[in-house]
């Protein structure tokens, strides 16, 4: 709260005009109204007659802090929370308003109780509810203006979901400008004004591809701590990861080549041989099924090419050739794995 801020809110609690604390303090009103304004500062001999005035002390006037810590913060919410249990929405409401005042940038708090409020009306089920918006939602509004990416981000989801629940669809749609063009909530977020809209094949495409491209995100998060844990020379988790990526393919209907295909490298790393040749054999048997995907009904309206035949044929030959590498020496002598080998 700056200090000029703190002039005028102890000024009007005296019920002091301006030309009435000026004329008490030997000053000009229009200096006053520099003070409250922050255009200027008392002089600092007229700092102890200021807090006498009214009546507070000099360290009250000098306490202009314009940020709470997060704790301060975690503390104030919890308040507020127990203050809605036990008082009326309306007494807390103010109160939170007196806070804000006090702490104008503090847009941490700001929102947070925004939310809380926000939240809280709607469960209860509060009478005239509608009649909080303009302040609830123009506190959202300042957090838009946040150089914190995460609470403008917040902000913006918070007034989204308010206008989709209000069915003002065109409203809510302004709010996507605050989430980037890769960010998936933006899309998932466009799914659902569309499907509330009457457009409901671009509303099941958008959701449909979010689930494919969610798919591949999974995977190669879970290809990279699989990575991890064998640097780590971790050979239960490793098995664990690829147990784990068979099942994700089998969950998301990806087809019978991406369920076997995960557990190759952990067994060459293991140089297990009888795992190696059965995982070898499963997916040169399975190299057809690498586009079963295209077929399922999780990705129906989407337009998927399907995998040409030639592509086929191609890494079906890279992977028995791929039987003569290196990594795969300490398969020589297996009579599977030379059955494998002499397809080729």
């Amino acid at each position: 709260m700056t200090m000029g801020n703190v002039i005028k809110k102890y000024r009007k609690n005296k019920g002091m005009t301006q030309e009435e604390m000026a004329s008490r303090l030997g000053v000009t009103a229009p200096a006053v109204n520099k003070w409250e304004r922050g255009n200027t500062l008392p002089d600092v001999a007229l700092l102890a007659p200021i807090a006498r005035l009214l009546g507070i002390t000099t360290d009250e006037l000098l306490s202009f802090k314009d940020e709470l810590t997060d704790e301060e913060i975690n503390q104030y919410l919890s308040k507020i929370q127990k203050e809605l249990e036990g008082k009326g929405f309306y007494d807390v409401f103010l109160s939170v308003k007196e806070m804000i005042e006090k702490y104008p940038n503090c847009e941490k708090l700001i929102w947070q109780v925004a939310v809380i409020l926000d939240a809280n009306r709607m469960a209860i089920k509060l009478p005239n509810k509608d009649n909080y918006d303009n302040v609830i939602f123009g506190w959202y509004e300042r957090c838009l203006l946040s150089e914190d990416e995460r609470i403008r981000n917040q902000a913006a989801d918070s007034l989204f979901h308010a206008f989709v629940r209000k069915k003002d669809y065109e409203k809510a749609s302004h709010y996507l400008d605050y989430f980037s063009m890769e960010n998936p909530e933006r899309k998932r977020k466009e799914a659902l004004v569309n499907s509330k809209t009457g457009k409901r094949t671009e509303a099941y495409r958008a959701y449909e591809e979010l689930i494919y491209c969610g798919y591949q995100h999974i995977q190669m998060v879970l290809n990279d701590l699989r990575i991890l844990y064998m640097e780590d020379d971790n050979h239960e988790m490793a098995k664990k990861l690829v147990e784990v990526s068979s099942s994700a393919a089998s969950t998301f209907e990806m087809g019978k080549y991406n369920e076997v295909c995960f557990g190759l490298d952990v067994a060459a790393w293991e140089r297990d041989v009888v795992w190696t040749a059965q995982l070898m054999q499963e997916i040169l048997d399975s190299v057809g099924t690498i586009g079963d995907f295209t077929k399922s009904e999780l990705y129906q309206h989407m337009t998927i090419k399907s995998v040409d035949s030639n592509f086929l044929v191609g890494l079906k030959q890279e992977l028995l050739k791929s039987l003569r590498d290196e990594t795969f020496n300490y398969m020589q002598g297996n009579e599977d794995w030379e059955k494998l080998k002499s397809v080729l």
